[in-house]
């Protein structure tokens, strides 16, 4: 598998252990996208499903102009419940970052 391009971010650090070093927890990671994820993948529709083990996001595009409504699913995550709460933080976060930079 061809990885293309590197980047850097920083993620969540929800899911470290709570004894973990607060130097460790701030870990900056190396982030390499395939190129043929680099593009991305467009979702006008999204749908969310919990069972005992895990969350499982749906990413859908709703189809216009056609005589059934259709969502074509163009991604799913799978994620644990304690992932998807972190996700839902770093969602929220940056929401409100966007948000505010608009008012700006």
């Amino acid at each position: 598998m061809l990885l293309h391009k590197q980047q850097h971010a920083k993620f969540s650090t929800d899911l470290t252990p709570k004894n973990m070093s607060e130097e460790k927890k701030d870990k900056h990671y190396k982030i390499k996208i395939m190129e043929e994820m680099e593009a991305g993948v467009y979702s006008n529709a999204i749908s969310v499903h919990f069972n005992n083990n895990e969350c499982v996001i749906d990413m859908g595009y709703s189809v216009p102009n056609v005589p059934e409504p259709l969502i074509k699913i163009v991604s799913r995550i799978n994620m644990s419940h304690q992932t998807a709460e972190s996700f839902l933080k770093v969602l929220s976060n940056a929401m409100l970052d966007w948000k505010n930079k608009q008012k700006s």
